[in-house]
C-alpha cells in the first residue's frame, strides 16, 4: 500500500537525486582537448534529462497526490510477478558476465531470446510465438551488429567468433 500512495514521488526522488549524482560524475570526467564535445557530454545529456523527466514526475505526482491516494486504495490487491523481475535480473546478471568472453552475436542472441521470452505473456509461450521471437531476436541482433560495426566504427566484443 505504501508504494501504490507513495510509489510516484519515491521514484522520483530517486531518479532525481542518480540524475545529480550522473551530472556531477560526468563532470568529473577529462575533457577533450581536440574537440568541444568530449567524454563527458553524453552522460552529462543523459544526467540531464534523467534530472529532469524525474522532477516532472515529481511534481505531477505532489501535485496530484490526493487524487493518486484515492485511486490507490480503490485498487485491488497486488498482482505483480516477481518471479519475472527476479528471472530478468539474473539474466542481465548473467548477460554482463558473458558479454565480453562469448562475445556479443552469441551472448546477445541468448539473452534477448530468453528475456522475450521471459517477459511474454504466458498466453504467448507457445511454439508458433517462440519462432516469431527467435526470427526478431536473430534479425535485431544483427542489425545492431552490422550498424556499430560498420555504422559507427565501434567494434563491440567479437567473444570467440570474429566477423
Amino acid at each position: 500500500m505504501f508504494f501504490r500512495k507513495y510509489g510516484d514521488i519515491v521514484t522520483g526522488i530517486f531518479y532525481a537525486v542518480l540524475g545529480a549524482v550522473v551530472i556531477y560524475l560526468s563532470k568529473q570526467l577529462p575533457k577533450s582537448k581536440v574537440m568541444k564535445i568530449g567524454p563527458d557530454f553524453m552522460p552529462m545529456l543523459i544526467g540531464i534529462i534523467i534530472l529532469i523527466l524525474a522532477l516532472m514526475l515529481l511534481f505531477s505526482a505532489i501535485k496530484n497526490f490526493k487524487a493518486n491516494a484515492e485511486k490507490a486504495a480503490s485498487m485491488p490487491a497486488d498482482t505483480s510477478d516477481y518471479k519475472r523481475v527476479l528471472a530478468s535480473l539474473v539474466l542481465v546478471v548473467i548477460y554482463v558476465n558473458i558479454l565480453a568472453p562469448v562475445g556479443f552475436i552469441i551472448s546477445t542472441l541468448g539473452y534477448l531470446f530468453l528475456q522475450i521470452v521471459v517477459l511474454a505473456p504466458n498466453d504467448r509461450r507457445t511454439l508458433k510465438h517462440l519462432m516469431s521471437y527467435a526470427v526478431l531476436d536473430i534479425v535485431f541482433v544483427f542489425v545492431v551488429f552490422f550498424l556499430f560495426r560498420y555504422g559507427f566504427k565501434i567494434v563491440l566484443p567479437a567473444g570467440i567468433f570474429t566477423l
